[in-house]
């Protein structure tokens, strides 16, 4: 078909997909691209080439996509919905809102528009609306265990004020074992937690949890093997070599790393902050490059054929084509933040790839950053966080993996200690200022200040200022959590 009508958009993207399903990325991409030069005057059309180039990591082409007209003109709202998803996961959420408002307007609603309606109320500060959004989504669907989760984390609830009447009647409906399942006990957990009911609370948490970690079964042992055979062929010697890639022109990367939940978002808004600096979102952009380098499809950050393949890639083009697909989201500042956590485990590979980028590691007590994983519903971005002993597991991995960057590069990453940082945020945010070679700015610590978007789990307390309520929470759960102190202590000492 390509060779009789080499612009035929749909040949493309069908093309694409085969090349995908045999381990070809680059050639992939190659066709998506080009689809997204031939684009016809149709938002369906428009929706599935822009999907597919957000799946392979063509942020810029999906851009293109989402200028056509024909999206000004659209009206139907099931598209709009779509393209407003596509802008959330650019990082766009004024622009995904917007979209989200026109469908509506256009008579677009069920239970999962509402839902992420309100997700996008919520990112973009307007939490009193997302509040009401959710509960008119509860209204309209029988089960919506994300949903109930969502509200019950805006804000704190009160013996006046709370939802565990209709958790509990929704508990006894919903499909067993269903992630919806799951999200309604993490629900259940934060109520009862805020009205000070901890042991009924640890209960529902106990359930949420062995839900998710039946349903994900995480491997220790293979994530450990995977992060041990990352670490041996990324030695100092091949982190140093002379294939160093030269700086590329453009702004610099500012790199937030360290496990969820460890404080990342509230270093974000500090340098969001800075007149120097705009956050850019949590970015897989670097794994996607990194990725297409050695030609593997995939969605985690690295695997087994990838780290095989490391010594042969040219990471001067990895940092050129990162920079290429991000520099649009600096906006005219000289730094933007990268901030997804997990990026710690390929933090060598951007230092090597990118030898101008700043990367600043949040380092948290381990007990309070472990419970506050096990609190929180990932779905199955973080598998590891379902059960005390894998999580104690993946903490002591983490926990090598970066002692391994240091002592590979050492000076080249910045360990930031979350307890200074809510308590002492002023003398941090100097050092963290000079690290990345920015003059101090009065104000970069008053999270008041910073009216950005944020998409992160914290967005609703984040925007609260800088506290340190969180430290040693998980005293609350001191008896519960013995197994997860002693499987920490143990993983360490075999360390």
């Amino acid at each position: 078909v390509l060779q009789v009508d080499p612009g035929h958009v749909q040949a493309r993207v069908l093309i694409a997909g085969v090349f995908l399903a045999t381990g070809r990325l680059r050639q992939a991409c190659a066709h998506l691209v080009h689809a997204a030069n031939s684009l016809p005057d149709d938002a369906v059309t428009i929706c599935r080439v822009a999907q597919a180039l957000l799946r392979v990591g063509e942020s810029v082409a999906v851009r293109d996509c989402l200028s056509h007209p024909a999206i000004a003109q659209c009206r139907d709202g099931a598209a709009l919905a779509t393209f407003a998803h596509l802008h959330q996961s650019l990082g766009e959420h004024a622009k995904a809102l917007d979209l989200m408002d026109r469908a509506r307007a256009l008579g677009y609603d069920n239970a999962d528009f509402r839902y992420f309606r309100s997700i996008q109320l919520q990112f973009n500060g307007l939490l009193t609306e997302a509040e009401q959004e959710l509960e008119n989504c509860l209204r309209l669907g029988p089960t919506f265990g994300r949903a109930s989760l969502t509200l019950a984390r805006l804000r704190k609830q009160t013996p006046q004020s709370h939802h565990l009447e209709y958790i509990n009647k929704q508990l006894s409906r919903v499909q067993a074992g269903s992630e919806d399942h799951a999200a309604f006990e993490f629900a259940r957990y934060k109520e009862l937690e805020d009205l000070g009911e901890f042991d009924q609370a640890w209960i529902a948490l106990e359930r949420a949890n062995a839900i998710m970690h039946q349903r994900l079964k995480h491997d220790p042992l293979k994530e450990k093997a995977l992060y041990d055979s990352l670490a041996a062929v990324c030695d100092a010697a091949f982190l140093q070599s002379s294939s160093v890639t030269p700086e590329v022109d453009g702004p610099t990367p500012i790199f937030v790393i360290g496990l969820p939940r460890s404080g990342t978002t509230v270093l974000d808004r500090i340098l969001g902050n800075h007149s120097q600096v705009i956050s850019a979102g949590e970015l897989g952009d670097f794994a996607h490059q990194l990725r297409w380098s050695a030609d593997v499809p995939g969605q985690t950050l690295v695997d087994a054929t990838v780290i095989v393949r490391l010594p042969r890639l040219d990471f001067a083009e990895i940092g050129r084509r990162y920079l290429a697909q991000t520099s649009w989201r600096s906006m005219g500042h000289g730094y933007f933040v990268d901030k997804l956590p997990a990026n710690f485990m390929i933090a060598g590979l951007i230092a090597k790839a990118l030898p101008q980028a700043i990367i600043l590691h949040l380092s948290r007590d381990p007990m309070d950053v472990c419970f506050s994983n096990y609190r929180a519903l990932f779905g199955s971005s973080y598998p590891y966080g379902y059960n005390l002993q894998t999580l104690a597991a993946h903490y002591c991995t983490y926990r090598r993996l970066m002692a391994h960057w240091h002592a590979a590069m050492p000076g080249r990453i910045l360990d930031v200690d979350y307890q200074a940082l809510v308590t002492r945020p002023e003398e941090s945010a100097r050092e963290i200022l000079a690290f990345c070679g920015l003059a101090h700015e009065h104000g970069c610590t008053d999270l008041s200040r910073n009216t950005a978007p944020v998409s992160t789990l914290s967005s609703p307390q984040v925007r609260q200022g800088i506290h340190a309520r969180s430290i040693a929470e998980w005293k609350r759960y001191e008896r519960q959590l013995q197994p997860l102190c002693d499987a920490l202590d143990a993983a360490q000492g075999l360390a």
